[in-house]
This record gives structure tokens, sequence and C-alpha cells, in this order.
């Protein structure tokens, strides 16, 4: 029987590096120890809480349940889709980099846009992940999930996870209701790289490379990310704390003639996508320390704990911000991370 700890801490468990604790935790490796937590009754009578890398969360509060910390872990190529794509399948506790790498080594393109995202491959389906252009809805074949009230495994196709940006089913009407087991991709034997946003481009240029191959775009996501990003093993920080902001193209005609320097990308015929970090920086907010916790020098979009801040004033400063970013450009900013 896998073992059920308790009051346990949860700091080394969420990139924030909050200090709250769990009245229980236990881990999981496969299926079956997965079935035996859930039929103990520690399980049947508390809340759950599932954790893979927890880089995608602020704990304010202690849990008062069971946290399953997800470990399911292994990687492999399943050939024979058609003969320009491969799909590469990974259990969901494997840590969301060290796919992309692997896919790297094995000549697939399609996930190298996403290099050095924290957090683990089960996140990445619920949240959607994506950065510079590429989500995973792009490159998404199929999930194993396991259903919390029968026992049952469950696969999701693409169209049964309503994927939108930084959102799926799993975030909202089967939230608690499933854990996702492992996750398949589909991915490109060869192909074009996708370097359309400029920063992938400068660096690559920085670099001297004209005819990037998929591991010289990962190499320039991995600069970039590093030069804007702390590293959560030195400061407390989950990514990028909120969502850029999609609003009606009229309204954003309006921003335009007051700040002629907004940017824009376009999300719809009818919508424009902003930059939360260049609202949150216009706004003020950018490097701002409040005691041991505040906003990255580098970056407005990440929060950061310096060392013993709690969850809660991180909280009410993502509020302040929120608020400060709505009275200044009339816009709603929305959170990415998941607040507990």
């Amino acid at each position: 029987m896998t073992k059920i700890l308790s009051d346990i801490s949860l700091k080394p468990f969420n990139t924030f590096g909050i200090d709250v604790k769990a009245n229980y935790l236990a881990r999981f490796s496969n299926t079956t120890e997965l079935a035996q937590i859930l039929e103990s009754d520690v399980a049947k009578k508390n809340e759950l809480l599932v954790l893979g890398g927890g880089s995608n969360l602020l704990l304010t509060k202690n849990f008062e349940g069971l946290v399953l910390k997800n470990e399911m872990k292994g990687m492999e190529i399943i050939p024979g889709k058609d003969a320009d794509t491969i799909a590469v399948k990974s259990f969901a506790g494997e840590l969301w980099h060290d796919l992309v790498m692997f896919s790297i080594e094995n000549n697939l393109a399609g996930i190298e846009n996403m290099s050095l995202i924290p957090g683990s491959v089960g996140a990445a389906p619920m949240q959607n992940i994506g950065a510079y252009g590429v989500e995973v809805k792009d490159v998404f074949d199929s999930l194993e999930a396991y259903e919390i009230a029968t026992g049952n495994i469950r696969i999701f196709r693409k169209e049964d996870c309503h994927f939108g940006y930084r959102e799926s089913i799993f975030k909202r009407d089967l939230k608690n209701k499933y854990i996702i087991v492992s996750v398949t991709l589909l991915l490109r034997k060869t192909g074009v790289v996708n370097t359309t946003y400029g920063a992938i481009n400068d660096e690559l240029k920085k670099a001297g490379i004209l005819n990037p191959t998929i591991r010289d775009v990962s190499n320039a996501v991995i600069a970039i990310r590093k030069s804007k990003l702390p590293d959560p093993a030195q400061i407390g920080n989950a990514g990028s704390f909120f969502k850029n902001p999609v609003i009606e193209k009229e309204k954003f005609d309006l921003l335009k003639k007051q700040f002629p320097d907004i940017p824009s990308y376009p999300a719809d015929e009818k919508h424009v996508k902003l930059a939360a970090g260049w609202l949150i920086e216009k706004a003020g907010w950018k490097g701002k320390t409040i005691s041991n916790y505040g906003v990255h020098k580098n970056q407005a979009l990440v929060l950061v704990n310096y060392g013993g801040a709690h969850g809660s004033e991180i909280y009410q400063l993502s509020e302040d911000i929120l608020q400060s970013v709505k009275s200044e450009f009339g816009v709603e900013l929305e959170r990415e991370v998941n607040i507990l």
C-alpha cells in the first residue's frame, strides 16, 4: 500500500516556494498506486489536490485535504501515424522541458518554441500552455485520464478538450474529476521551424544562424527565457502570472489613439490581443518590491517571492495590479496562475 504522509510542508512542491502545509500527501508512480490511494479512507473523506510540477499554483493557505503527487514517468515514440508525422507519448509526471528535449534529440519538430516552460507534462493540456506562437493544442493528439469517481481510464481527443487560450475542459466542466495519466503529441519528422516572433529571429541573428534547426530555435528560446524570467530555484515564481487580455477591435482603436505605442496582436477579425506585461509595466509595477516579494525587474508578468512571503500577500499584489491596469487602461486582466 502506498504510504500517505500527514502534516507535510508544501514548500518543496510549488515553484513559488510558499511554505504552507497539507494535512496529507501521497505520491503515485502508476495507476495501481493511484487506485490504492483513492480507495483509502483518507482519500474518501478529504478534498483532493493533484500536483505535478507545482509551477502554475499560488498557495494562499494550508490545504486541509490530500495532495496527490503525480510521479508517473516514461516517454516513447509511437511510429506509423503517416509519412510526415510521428507521435510521442509521455506520462504526466515527466517535466515538460524534458519532453521538449526528448523530441529534439529524436529530430521531431513542433514543440521547440515551448522550451523551458516550467511544470509537468500533465499540466500542459490542462493549461493549453504556449509560447512564441505555438500552443499545445497545435500538436495535441490525445491524452489518457483516470476518472476519480469510477477508476476508469478515458481517452480524450483534441475536440474533447475544448482548448482555449490557457484553457481546457479540465479547468472548467471537468475540474477535479479526472487525473491526467499520459499525453500524446503529434510531431513532424521534418518541416519549417516557426520563427515568426521577432525575439527568436533577433536571438538567431545574434548567434549568426541563418538556417536554424529545431535545436537552434530551442536554444534561442531558452536564452530569451533565461534573460527575462527568474529561475524558480533561485527566486520563487510561477512564470507568467497573468494572461494577455483579448479585447474588441473598437476598444483597441480607442486605446491606440491614447497610447500610440501599445503593442498588439490580431486575435480574430473582431478582437485584438494585448501584451499584459506592457500594460503592467506602463502602470508602474515593473520591478516594484514590497518587503520580500514583488514584480520581477525584467518581466512585469512575473510576480516573485524573494523568500518567506505569504501566498496571500502575493495574491493581494496581483489584485492591486488588476485594479491599477483597469483604472489606467480600462482593460481587465485575468490571472493565469491557479489560486488555492
